[in-house]
């Protein structure tokens, strides 16, 4: 399938509300060829000076339209692709486009699974004290929370990649863990740290219980 392709240095998600700014003339006419004609276009992941895949998304609005013709609209995304080939200019218009490939998804994750990521998202929070409104598991999936648990760039690009819904939650829930044991072990050493600078009473050893 061919698509109008906008490349940045970011990783959307499908379902995921995508608010841009819009400044550069080739964008521009994307913009108004998308409201004129309904097209839908994808953003590819700029990562290691290469585009391989993206996710196509969808107009919804245009909140704002300046003076200079810049805009700020919101998309959602829809789909995950793999980027087959790239042209810096679709035929007749100035921005790129090329073939695409859309990904197969399988959503195979049981809900047991999901609960237990979930449990670790709101251990996280809670280790770093930041408010989380709780989600059912019903409802949750690996997408709707990637962007809020400290991926890496580079972490959020492989889990765009994996296909299966289990994949992707047992790949956030190892990070889930990691970050936890970490967190925790940072706020040890900094009690450590915290206490070790007031002063203490000490209780004298019993020499008699030495043995040398």
């Amino acid at each position: 399938m061919k698509l109008p392709l906008f490349p940045l240095q970011s990783v959307f998600y499908p379902g995921e509300t995508i608010p841009l700014h819009i400044f550069e003339d080739r964008y521009k006419q994307l913009i108004n060829d998308c409201r004129k004609e309904a097209l839908t276009f994808g953003i590819p992941v700029y990562i290691n000076n290469a585009i391989s895949y993206g996710t196509e998304v969808q107009l919804v609005e245009v909140v704002n339209t300046y003076k200079t013709g810049e805009m700020d609209v919101v998309c959602v995304a829809r789909q995950v692709f793999k980027v087959l080939s790239f042209k810096k200019q679709m035929e007749g218009k100035p921005y790129a486009g090329g073939e695409v490939e859309f990904l197969e998804m399988e959503n195979d994750a049981d809900e047991s699974l999901r609960e237990e990521v979930l449990q670790k998202v709101e251990a996280l929070y809670d280790i770093m004290d930041v408010p989380f409104t709780k989600t059912s598991p019903k409802q949750f999936n690996s997408y709707s929370l990637a962007h809020k648990m400290g991926l890496s760039f580079q972490q959020e690009y492989e889990l765009l990649l994996m296909t299966k819904e289990t994949d992707r939650l047992n790949f956030i829930k190892s990070h889930l863990e990691a970050t936890t044991n970490i967190l925790i072990e940072v706020n040890r050493t900094k009690d450590v740290i915290e206490m070790n600078g007031h002063f203490k009473n000490f209780d004298p050893l019993n020499f008699q219980d030495f043995k040398i």
